[in-house]
Parts: C-alpha cells; sequence; structure tokens
C-alpha cells in the first residue's frame, strides 16, 4: 500500500505563513490612532457626556470621576479599534469605526435615540420607503463632516511600512495598554463606578461606538445562530371548524402606528384630536395599555404572540404560529391588508394584500393613504358565503418622523404643523401639530371602519378593535421618535391606545385597571366565541360571545 508523506504539505502551509507574516503592510502611527479616538470621543459622544454631566453635574467633586470615565471611554474606544485592527487591519478600521459612530451620533443627538439590539432589528427590517423618510440634509452634512472627510484625511496621511506580524503585534500591545488603562480607571474610583454601573446603567446605552458595535455583533451572532429551516411551531392544535349558533362575527382590528395614548381626546386629551369617534355608542377607550414593545418590529408579533411580552422572542416568533393561525384553523376567514411596511412575519400564512402601491390602493397622492385600505372590501365581505370573517388593516398612523406627510392636506386642523422630517427645525408647537392632525386622520379613519361595520349588522355580530403598536416621544426630555430599550423607554412609548366598538354596546363603559399587548391574543379567541380558554394569559378587550368552539382551547404545553 502506498503512503503520501505529509510534508509537502507542511513545507507550502510552511512557507505561506511565513509570506503572510513577512508581507509589508500600511501602519497608522500611534499619534495618529490617539487623534481618531480624541475625534471620535468629542464628536461623537455628546449625547453620552450629556446624560451623564445630567446625572454627575460637573463640579470639583465630580471632575476626578468624570475625567475617570473619559479616559475609560477612550480606552474601550482604543481597544475597540485594535480588535478591528487584528481583523481587517487598521486602517479600514479607523473608517468603519468613524463611519459608524458619526451615524449613530446623528441619531442620538438628533433624536435622543440609542442604538441598541432592537434598534439595529428595526434598521435591518426598515424598507425604502420608511428609510426615504429619515433622510435630510442635516444628516447628509453630519455623514460628510464626521465621517467621509475625516476617513478621506486617515487615507491620506503618511503611514508606517511594516510586516504584517508587526502590526499584529503593534495592534496587541496597544490593546493590551488600552485593557489596563480601562482597569486601572476602574480601581480608582471603583466605589464611584459601583454605583454608576448600579443605579445609571441606561447611561452606558450612550457611549458610542462601543455600544452600536456590540448591539450589532449581538444581533449578527444570534442570526448566525438562528438556523436556516426552521420548523414552524404549532400552538392550539386541538382548534376544530366552528359551528355558529348565533349571528356570524365580523371582526375589523386596526393595528395602529406610533399612536400615543395621551394624544386621544377619548382619553382626556384637552385638544380635539378624536371629533368623529366622540360620542359613538358602543365604543370604549382603554386609557391605560403598556405595548410589548417600542418599535414595530417587536409589537406587532408580540400582540398577536401566545407568549407574551415576557417570553416573546422576534427571532423564534416568526417561525411560531399566532392568533391568526389558530382562528383561521378553527375556519375563521382571515385577510390581512398592509399600508405599512409589512407585517412582520404575523401575516405569512394567511391571505395578504399591499396597500402601499397605487396600483392597489385607490386614495395615494404623496403617499398612499390608510382610507384606501377600505377600498373593495364590502365586495370581499360579500364573497364570504359562511363563516367567520376577521379583517387586520395595518395602518401607516403617526409614523414620524415627516408627521405631515401622514395626513392629507385638509386634514391640517392645527397649525402651524411642522412640514420637515428634520424635527430641530421645528419649534415644539409644529411638532405638536403635526403628530396631533394625524391622530385626527386616524379618528377618521377609525370612524369610517364604524361606518363599514354598520352597514352589515344585519348580516353580522360586528366589531372593531384599535390597538396601536407603540407610542412616540415628541421631544420630552430631549427624547425624539421611539424604540428606546424598554427598560429606559419613556411612558410616551410605552402606552398605546385601544379602543373597541360592538354593535351590541356589551362592554362596561368604564374599563378598569391596566391591560397590555398581552391581552390580544385573548381578545382575539374570545370574540370569536372560544369558551375555557382561562388557561391562556390576559384578559379581554372585547366581549365574550355565546359560541363555543367543538374543541375547548388550553394554553400551550398542556
Amino acid at each position: 500500500m502506498t503512503t503520501v508523506s505529509p510534508q509537502p504539505a507542511i513545507r507550502r502551509g510552511t512557507k505561506l505563513l511565513r509570506q503572510v507574516l513577512t508581507a509589508n503592510v500600511t501602519s497608522l502611527r500611534w499619534r495618529h490612532v490617539m487623534a481618531l479616538v480624541g475625534f471620535i470621543l468629542v464628536t461623537g459622544n455628546v449625547g453620552f457626556f450629556h446624560q451623564l454631566t445630567a446625572v454627575y453635574p460637573i463640579s470639583l467633586t465630580n471632575a476626578g470621576f468624570l475625567l475617570s470615565l473619559a479616559v475609560l471611554v477612550s480606552a474601550l474606544i482604543v481597544l475597540l479599534y485594535s480588535l478591528f485592527s487584528l481583523m481587517i487591519g487598521n486602517r479600514l478600521a479607523a473608517i468603519l469605526l468613524l463611519l459608524t459612530t458619526c451615524m449613530a451620533a446623528y441619531f442620538t443627538d438628533q433624536f435622543g435615540l440609542v442604538i441598541d439590539y432592537t434598534m439595529i432589528d428595526n434598521v435591518m427590517q426598515t424598507d425604502s420607503r420608511e428609510t426615504q423618510g429619515l433622510l435630510s440634509g442635516s444628516m447628509l452634512l453630519c455623514f460628510v463632516a464626521f465621517g467621509v472627510l475625516p476617513a478621506a484625511v486617515l487615507l491620506r496621511i503618511p503611514t508606517l511600512q511594516v510586516s504584517r506580524w508587526h502590526e499584529w503585534r503593534r495592534s496587541g500591545f496597544l490593546g493590551l495598554a488600552a485593557f489596563l488603562v480601562a482597569i486601572t480607571s476602574l480601581t480608582s474610583f471603583s466605589d464611584h463606578y459601583a454605583s454608576f454601573f448600579r443605579e445609571h446603567k441606561s447611561v452606558r446605552y450612550y457611549v458610542n461606538p462601543i455600544n452600536p458595535v456590540f448591539a450589532i455583533s449581538k444581533y449578527a451572532a444570534r442570526r448566525l445562530q438562528q438556523p436556516i429551516d426552521t420548523i414552524l411551531q404549532p400552538i392550539l392544535t386541538d382548534v376544530q371548524p366552528s359551528t355558529a349558533v348565533d349571528a356570524r362575527k365580523l371582526v375589523v382590528m386596526v393595528v395602529g402606528e406610533t399612536a400615543r395614548s395621551d394624544r386621544f381626546s377619548l382619553n382626556g386629551y384637552h385638544r380635539e384630536t378624536n371629533p368623529h369617534l366622540n360620542g359613538e355608542l358602543g365604543l370604549v377607550s382603554y386609557p391605560d395599555v403598556q405595548s410589548c414593545g417600542t418599535s414595530t418590529a417587536i409589537s406587532v408579533p408580540c400582540m398577536f404572540a401566545l407568549s407574551g411580552q415576557d417570553h416573546f422572542e422576534v427571532a423564534t416568533g416568526r417561525y411560531t404560529e399566532n392568533a391568526l393561525d389558530v382562528l383561521q384553523r378553527a375556519g375563521i376567514k382571515v385577510l390581512w391588508r398592509d399600508n405599512n411596511s409589512d407585517s412582520k412575519g404575523v401575516a405569512l400564512r394567511v391571505a395578504y394584500e399591499d396597500f402601499r402601491d397605487a396600483d392597489r390602493n385607490p386614495i395615494c397622492d404623496s403617499e398612499c393613504r390608510d382610507i384606501g385600505m377600505l377600498d373593495g372590501l364590502q365586495d370581499y365581505i360579500d364573497m364570504q358565503q359562511s363563516g367567520d370573517i376577521l379583517i387586520v388593516l395595518h395602518q401607516m398612523g403617526n409614523h414620524g418622523p415627516a408627521y405631515a406627510e401622514r395626513y392629507p392636506a385638509e386634514f391640517e386642523y392645527f397649525t402651524p404643523a411642522c412640514q420637515s422630517n428634520e424635527l430641530s427645525t421645528c419649534s415644539q408647537t409644529e411638532i405638536d401639530n403635526a403628530y396631533d392632525n394625524a391622530i385626527r386622520y386616524t379618528d377618521y379613519f377609525l370612524s369610517e371602519v364604524i361606518t363599514l361595520l354598520k352597514d352589515n349588522t344585519a348580516e353580522y355580530d360586528a366589531t372593531m378593535m384599535y390597538v396601536s403598536d407603540h407610542g412616540e416621544s415628541l421631544g420630552e426630555n430631549g427624547v425624539f421618535l421611539h424604540g428606546m430599550p424598554y427598560m429606559i423607554a419613556p411612558v410616551a412609548q410605552r402606552n398605546v391606545p385601544v379602543i373597541v366598538w360592538e354593535e351590541n354596546h356589551r362592554l362596561a363603559s368604564e374599563p378598569a385597571g391596566i391591560y397590555s399587548h398581552d391581552d390580544v391574543f385573548k381578545s382575539l379567541l374570545t370574540t370569536f366565541g372560544v369558551k375555557k380558554i382561562d388557561a391562556i394569559r390576559g384578559r379581554s378587550f372585547l366581549a365574550e360571545r355565546n359560541k363555543v368552539l367543538p374543541s375547548d382551547l388550553v394554553s400551550q404545553g398542556e
């Protein structure tokens, strides 16, 4: 038997390794690296130091700790740079950090946002239209001034010609030195840091580019761990087609966008933002409802999930059945119409229609309007010869920052209204006016949904349920838009409106207690007559129907 000696392969591998290690590369001088870190610290961390000094005001007492914290952040940036340099080279690492920093700093400084895992997930799910709504002259100026121009300078400064091995050693020594400096800073003020990390965890979300890079890495790691072929996980598999013993059910669920509860006059807001819904018989507004998240990507799939907020994961939620799957299996006709980005995975297995296109939506001017989702809906209802119907309408609603784009010109009731997506160019009054006008347009839209349902009460037991996905910050404490980490998100981003209209006026006029998105799942099952569902978490926004499915529903796993 002939054997093959491994020596030639070893020699070739050794030669290749030697060539790699001895190959010349360009290396930034250390003074340039320090200048880079200083530039990032000063221009990219305005939001961080603003939050920090709000907690630790500049004074002789706090001076030492504040200086130590600046040194610590600088050391962490150097450490991050050295790690990137080992992987992709020092010049490319520097440019990557510059561009990441300037973009994250823009959203932090302009809107008070932080770039965490949830925000990265939102970015990855944002479509081109939503991206266009965020583009502005100030963003371009920031990107050029603090990203492109410094990167161009880096490409032109003189560099050292060293071997790759020597460059790796330099990066390693730089990282080790940064690590030692960080440890020294921590131990020098250990008592201060113990209090800082325990009592003010939220401030660390603003450290740039450390937190954005960590968030991106976390997002990438989770996506890499996610199996490519994930099997759909069924829930409540014993549901069988229902047999109605009373009128057929017609339910329209409106999923709102970026509407906050305290801007509805139904809930006590001093402005008349609900002129059409006020006084509507059979209508109940729930003023104290907590959202599942502060972004569409989390809240929409979560509100339809059986798991509830505490156990919901976006990655697994997409491959787990939701309330629409359960109801469809029970024989209910389900239709999802979307005038937003998409259903975030909720409507993957039910009938879906996209109304962001003028070819389908008949009411489009500067953008396609929510009211267009009602076009042809009566024809769809008339086509259903038997069974109950659930129609979900996903609004564009109050999606910011261009609130004035969310309603037609004739709905500009409060003036002057901010006409720009650069909120910093508008006064607080102008921002409030534009946002409240968009709420009035939602009020009109919901009243038209109720009118449609009233036209069908001869054949159906009709219900409307409106649930917003999350709220919105409008400049309170310098924070705008939404998407903050839930643990530090203001109430304005977490408190959402829920409005229910029922033909037979079965609901109590004064809903008591705090509700949440966790109650949506049970509400949908309740309104279609599912009985003995006490094991399913949550309460119902809707009155229980006198109809029983042939099989009792129990919670997953029973």
